[in-house]
């Protein structure tokens, strides 16, 4: 059983909302609205996931929330919380928070439950912040995140991607904010084969160049 295999197990006390919360004024929040709003104009009410109890409060998600936007032939998520959203809390005055927010691409299929798709890919979202706020693990672009699951990481299981490469975002550009410096460590889907391939920057480099996309794509056969 492997670490997203663990997150399914608990994800029936996950609590979400599929409408927008009310948020406070928030610089940081409003900044990652703008840059995206950019890339998928007239999106001002994308699809969005947020946090019952938040973190702070003893909630189990770190995230306050996720955004979805239509890409046309794919889902854009982007988390809103590894960086400052509300107000400057952090020493460092070049940095948001952690310096970056997640975000996917997950392509668009006919899904026999897309709700439930997109919301697994929240509840992954929740989970990899979650190694960040409590063990402290930065997820930088060109790393990989293997778990040695043979499951996949789609809702029912069945795809052959069981983990994560990670890249620089290539849709939305980092961002200065006047509370830091917020960039985008986008996820990419990969089969075992492949991440068993993988041991340094220079070849995580090297196989997502091979893939020639950035779409986590459920259904796509290994490339190696």
């Amino acid at each position: 059983m492997g670490l997203f295999d663990l997150f399914r197990k608990e994800k029936k006390t996950e609590k979400t909302v599929s409408v927008k919360e009310e948020v406070p004024e928030a610089i940081g929040w409003q900044a990652i609205e703008k840059e995206f709003l950019r890339v998928y104009p007239g999106q001002e009410n994308p699809k969005h996931y947020g946090t019952i109890i938040k973190w702070a409060l003893g909630g189990k998600d770190p995230l306050d929330g996720i955004s979805i936007y239509d890409g046309g032939t794919y889902w854009h998520f982007v988390t809103f919380g590894q960086t400052e959203i509300y107000e400057k809390e952090s020493s460092d005055p070049e940095l948001s928070g952690f310096g970056y927010e997640l975000t996917l691409k997950l392509k668009k299929e006919d899904f026999a439950d897309e709700e439930a798709e997109l919301k697994n890919i929240c509840g992954i979202l929740q989970m990899i912040a979650r190694l960040t706020f409590t063990k402290g693990e930065i997820f930088q672009p060109f790393e990989y995140l293997y778990t040695g699951q043979k499951e996949g990481i789609d809702a029912e299981q069945k795809s052959n991607l069981t983990g994560f490469i990670t890249i620089e975002d290539p849709t939305v550009e980092t961002i200065d904010t006047p509370i830091g410096k917020v960039a985008f460590v986008e996820l990419i889907g990969m089969t075992d084969a492949e991440l068993k391939t993988l041991s340094t920057h220079g070849s995580v480099r090297e196989i997502y160049e091979k893939l020639g996309s950035d779409l986590t794509d459920y259904h796509r056969a290994s490339i190696v």
